[in-house]
């Protein structure tokens, strides 16, 4: 039996996600989930929600892109949507297309925007420790073919494997640990948000393109994001991060 070069870059990909070094930042985990996800599934974006502990407030956590992000921001504004419905339900959601009659839309005010924004269909899985869900990986897709049954055996097991380094991290999987770990997480999600935009205005590229600097310029010297982040907003700025974008 050969080995494919995709079936390689699956295992890199799980193991990346499972194998995290001794005090690693949890949004950083989070993030790279949804990287993966875009990379090895047909999907345009992918985003972390989470539920807070009043079992009913969805809030997100990160997002693959720019255009992720402010679709999980309308999904909270609108208090509808497939993260929310997903996170809410502790279980996954099967692709269901954004393009059905009008009147038969499951989420008849969220829909029309994610269409505006190219997505027409999306999916979910369940993103969880042993005994305790946390939220959802949500996938939103673009074109077909959508994701299949095997795609979406995938995705959870990138989530499963992500959810493995959460536990790790705090051995045992205390439900009180995890919950004060992600809200670490979204504390920290503020600071890259506003690190993002100075370095936004700094070298004058979009968004996403700031926050792909900001990761490799981290973890090319071996950074915590949040701490660099951090010295971004405090308008410490290292030189060699503002060389011009070619």
């Amino acid at each position: 039996m050969t080995t494919t070069n995709r079936e390689l870059l699956i295992a890199q990909g799980v193991l990346d996600l499972a194998d995290r070094p001794a005090g690693f930042d949890p949004l950083e985990l989070l993030h790279d989930l949804t990287a993966q996800a875009v990379a090895l599934l047909p999907v345009r974006s992918a985003g972390i929600t989470v539920l807070e502990p009043d079992g009913n407030t969805v809030v997100y956590v990160t997002a693959s892109d720019e255009l992720c992000l402010a679709l999980e921001e309308d999904q909270s504004e609108l208090n509808e949507g497939p993260c929310l419905d997903s996170a809410r339900a502790h279980r996954a959601l099967p692709v269901l297309s954004l393009s059905e009659p009008p009147g038969s839309i499951r989420w008849p005010r969220f829909a029309p925007r994610a269409r505006r924004a190219g997505i027409t269909a999306v999916a979910a899985v369940n993103l969880h420790l042993p005994q305790l869900s946390l939220g959802a990986l949500n996938l939103l897709m673009a074109e077909q073919p959508y994701l299949g049954g095997q795609d979406l055996r995938l995705a959870q097991t990138l989530a499963d494997a992500a959810g493995t380094a959460l536990a790790f991290r705090q051995q045992l999987a205390d439900k009180d640990q995890v919950l004060e770990q992600l809200q670490t997480a979204l504390d920290s999600r503020l600071v890259i948000e506003q690190a993002k935009g100075v370095l936004s205005a700094r070298l004058s590229v979009d968004m996403d393109d700031a926050f792909q600097r900001l990761r490799a310029y981290a973890r090319s010297r071996q950074q915590k994001l949040t701490d660099l982040s951090a010295r971004v907003t405090r308008g410490d700025v290292p030189a060699d991060l503002l060389t011009p974008v070619r």
